[in-house]
């Protein structure tokens, strides 16, 4: 029984980074998408109509990086758990000496990182076209 609960945590990790890795990516390409349209919308004589397509971009960046960032802190608490689950089950088995615990605040270090790429594309794009407007 204890290596069909094994399987089922380590499925839930390798799930859980799928999930990571989908918010991640749709966030930054996004980012890097509306940079380049608002940088172009940015040229444009037309104020009015530039602006306002600006600023529906701008919200779209907002909610999408909120979800990201959300989805990330989620993402996080998930795997400190589903970890901490592990290692009371290898404490349990007497096999805890080959998991190092340090790995747990590498995995804080990395997400809070992956949240900051995430926060500083999102805010690059709305910054720079207005400042090229």
């Amino acid at each position: 029984m204890i290596e069909r609960v094994h399987e089922h945590i380590v499925s839930e990790l390798n799930q859980s980074a799928r999930t990571d890795t989908i918010f991640i990516l749709t966030a930054i390409i996004l980012n890097l998408l509306t940079l380049a349209i608002n940088t172009i919308a940015a040229q444009s004589r037309d104020s009015t109509t530039t602006t306002t397509i600006m600023g529906i971009f701008v919200c779209l960046i907002i909610v999408v990086n909120i979800v990201a960032v959300f989805g990330l802190l989620k993402g996080k608490q998930t795997r400190a758990k589903l970890i901490n689950g592990l290692l009371k089950m290898y404490k349990d088995q007497g096999v805890d000496g080959y998991y190092d615990e340090s790995l747990l605040s590498n995995y804080d270090t990395r997400y809070n990182l992956f949240i900051l790429a995430v926060v500083v594309t999102g805010l690059i794009a709305i910054i720079v076209p207005f400042i090229i407007r």
